[in-house]
């Protein structure tokens, strides 16, 4: 809710200020404004908030709208494949490098909990490897 009412007041405030903006510019173009310091400064500010109140206000939108979901995907599924790697090279270690072992405990687990990601049945049977030892 909050970013919807930043991105209204935001919307009017630049609608205003273009208005204000091309009344203005186009009254020194016609002449019937004379061009001195305060209509300088005053046009120059007038494109500063313009230009500010733009950015800002499409920087909020580009904010709140989410990423496609390709960018998304690929550093996930980096992210997931090394945490499997890692999580399946800490088994291995733990049972001495027995591959094989660590391959028949995981799909055990797989077995007593389908369903779950392949990460969480690594953890698993990290875990209870702990506790076997305790």
């Amino acid at each position: 809710m909050g970013n919807q009412v930043v991105i209204t007041v935001g919307t009017l405030i630049l609608l205003l200020t273009g208005l204000l903006l091309g009344y203005v510019l186009s009254q020194l173009v016609l002449g019937f404004l004379g061009f001195n310091l305060l209509t300088f400064f005053g046009t120059l500010s007038l494109i500063l908030i313009f230009g500010t109140l733009y950015y800002v206000l499409f920087w909020q939108l580009r904010r709140q709208t989410p990423t496609p979901s390709f960018r998304g995907e690929i550093p996930n599924q980096v992210e997931e494949s090394a945490s499997d790697s890692y999580l399946k090279n800490r088994l291995i270690a733990r049972l001495s490098g027995d591959t094989a072992a660590a391959e028949r405990l995981i799909e055990q687990a797989k077995e007593n909990y389908p369903g779950m990601p392949e990460n969480w049945y690594c953890e698993r049977v990290l875990d209870d490897l702990e506790r076997d030892r305790r």
